[in-house]
């Protein structure tokens, strides 16, 4: 399910409650430009949160909350990760 954008501490409280599940994050790169991240959602800070990415490198990735309330970001969860379109 998308995350519904009230306030940057609505995101980041319901981002806290899915710490370690598995997320798929579409962000907007501009230019008619998506980028589509999977991986685990790891930690949420005050102005950022990070996922560990799925690929051989083990890298960290970090979007703000302020992102996802523009709508430069869209996240879904677990089952509906799936979802995601490629092109939008």
């Amino acid at each position: 399910m998308p995350i519904q954008k009230n306030s940057v501490e609505y995101i980041r409280t319901v981002l806290d409650s899915h710490i370690g599940e598995r997320i798929t994050v579409k962000a907007n790169e501009g230019r008619k430009r998506i980028s589509i991240t999977e991986g685990v959602l790891e930690r949420t800070y005050p102005s950022i949160f990070t996922v560990r990415v799925d690929d051989e490198y083990g890298r960290t990735a970090t979007w703000s909350y302020v992102d996802v309330l523009t709508d430069s970001v869209e996240i879904k969860f677990g089952d509906d990760a799936q979802d995601v379109p490629a092109d939008n």
